[in-house]
């Protein structure tokens, strides 16, 4: 208890560097508000661009150290990069490999430049006198002229490098707006017009990057072609579910196996074959390597895939924060998605597990949170492996409980206000910790890892079991906040803001992190 105690008088005081002053009012804060932050502040800072690149990549001498795997440096070395966070990742690259990169080509958001430098990221800009060229693009996250101009200034580097060079390639979440490259002599236009029309029709997220990838010269494994014979390295930060390489900008670096039956059927499957412009048809029609066989395998061994950033690692250190806060940390799953409403029951249920009176949980708990766990992402084995964690630390007295999980779970529009995400999640989350079968004092934070939910300044929000009352003494209701998604206002008016989450630009992105704190149930 005193080490408890100590601990949090100590985190009174501590500000992480990365969050603003307007995060949360501390002088109202709970100590396990203040803990919550602190393990969201420690998987953000975990996953920072410049320290997955130092962690991905060494360098000893003319040696370049990169998965288990080594390559020599003899100033041969070309970087590319596209993505949200590149600009952080290429600057500190550029760091370490030193005299041996030739040149590079990144491209980067539109604005992003000026926004990190607004924010006191200037470690995340390249050096004045930087080899890499940095082309800005994709306003508001749609694919452009610029972003097109980015790619083939990325194509024709690829394309002129031997086989002595080697290619570091930079990749993170955004990066398919930010590398087009229809195959002509199709128009960007027309291809952003047929995955929209796609889109409307229903096609899944599956089905629409095998389309992207079909009608693009550098997704699908199209940039690694490019750069044949040279050796190519990709550092990834991913920001999708479960790190699938070939979904993460649409797989630029990874080999593809689409076959051109493959995509006809699917325009066929949503009645648009027949609507295709001329070109499209024209590029699905060419015979040759690129549509009807498989890669090379020549090509696929010049390449190194390496995921240096993922949502599994920042909740790993959000993890071992925890414990040096003398929290019992449970990591559920990297994989929350579906419904907010869905998540934010089995939270409650899971709450409800964790805390209840007595030495044992209600028995129909653990069947309703099994049943739930399919629609949110979760595996049977993770929440059995769960409900065992937090059934054991009723039985043994262990203490206050850090229960961790990350994904990127969806809202249902059927409003027009502000809000995000992890901000109704919180505020869902926030009624079902008020419920009398839970006890008070369990805390929920939800929180974007790039620093923004949806289009507000927000990160996301902090809640707890008195939310209820707290809204009702301010005459705010919670229930017309949720029927016009319209979190922010709320949240923004609760409390002067005190449960915002407002830590501003990260630069970088892992999805959202979820922290849920479970104080031990109380004696019988």
């Amino acid at each position: 208890m005193a080490r408890l105690l100590a601990l949090s008088r100590s985190l009174y005081l501590w500000r992480p560097p990365w969050m603003g002053l307007t995060s949360l009012h501390s002088r109202s804060m709970s100590s396990l508000e203040k803990r919550a932050l602190a393990v969201f502040s420690a998987a953000v800072e975990g996953v920072q661009p410049d320290i997955v690149v130092r962690k991905g990549l060494e360098r000893h001498g003319n040696k370049l150290l990169v998965g288990g795997q080594s390559f020599t440096l003899s100033n041969n070395l070309y970087v590319v990069g596209f993505g949200k966070a590149v600009l952080g990742m290429a600057a500190e690259a550029e760091r370490i490999v030193g005299d041996h990169l030739i040149k590079g080509v990144v491209s980067v958001p539109h604005g992003i430049q000026n926004t990190l430098r607004s924010h006191g990221k200037e470690k995340m800009l390249l050096e004045n006198n930087s080899k890499i060229t940095v082309m800005e693009g994709a306003k508001h996250n749609l694919p452009d002229a610029d972003a097109q101009k980015s790619a083939e200034c990325i194509r024709e580097l690829t394309s002129g490098l031997t086989e002595k060079d080697l290619l570091l390639v930079l990749i993170s979440g955004g990066g398919s707006a930010l590398l087009p490259a229809p195959a002509p002599p199709m128009s960007l236009q027309e291809k952003q017009d047929v995955t929209r029309h796609l889109a409307a029709a229903g096609a899944t997220i599956q089905e629409l990057n095998t389309v992207r990838r079909a009608l693009s010269i550098l997704k699908g494994g199209g940039l690694a072609r490019c750069a044949y014979p040279a050796q190519v390295v990709a550092l990834i930060l991913s920001d999708v579910i479960g790190d699938p390489l070939d979904l993460i900008a649409s797989g630029p670096t990874v080999r593809s196996e689409t076959w051109p039956e493959e995509v006809w059927a699917i325009f066929e499957r949503y009645k648009l074959s027949d609507t295709l412009p001329s070109s499209v048809k024209e590029v699905l029609s060419k015979s040759g390597p690129r549509w009807v066989q498989k890669q090379p395998q020549e090509v696929k061994d010049h390449v190194l895939n390496v995921v240096i950033g993922s949502n599994t690692i920042a909740l790993e250190c959000a993890s071992r924060k925890a414990s040096e806060l003398g929290l019992r940390p449970v990591i559920l799953s990297p994989g929350v998605c579906g419904d907010v409403r869905s998540v934010a029951t089995l939270y409650g249920l899971l709450a409800r597990f964790a805390c209840s009176p007595g030495r044992e949980p209600p028995p129909e708990l653990a069947s309703q949170i099994l049943r739930l766990g399919p629609e949110v992402g979760i595996e049977s084995w993770d929440l059995c492996r769960t409900m065992n964690v937090l059934e054991h630390e009723r039985k043994e007295g262990w203490g206050a409980t850090c229960l961790l999980a990350g994904g990127e779970p969806t809202v249902q529009l059927t409003g027009k206000g502000r809000g995000g995400r992890n901000q109704e999640l919180a505020l869902r989350v926030g009624l079902e910790l008020s419920s009398p079968k839970i006890r008070s004092g369990a805390v929920f934070l939800s929180g974007g890892t790039d620093g923004q939910d949806g289009p507000t300044d927000a990160a996301g929000a902090v809640t707890d079991g008195d939310l209820i009352d707290e809204a009702k003494t301010q005459g705010l209701d919670i229930d017309s906040s949720l029927t016009n998604n319209d979190s922010f206002t709320f949240f923004s008016r609760l409390s002067e803001g005190r449960r915002l989450l407002v830590p501003g630009l990260t630069g970088t992105n892992v999805m959202d992190v979820h922290v849920m704190l479970l104080p031990p149930p109380p004696p019988l």
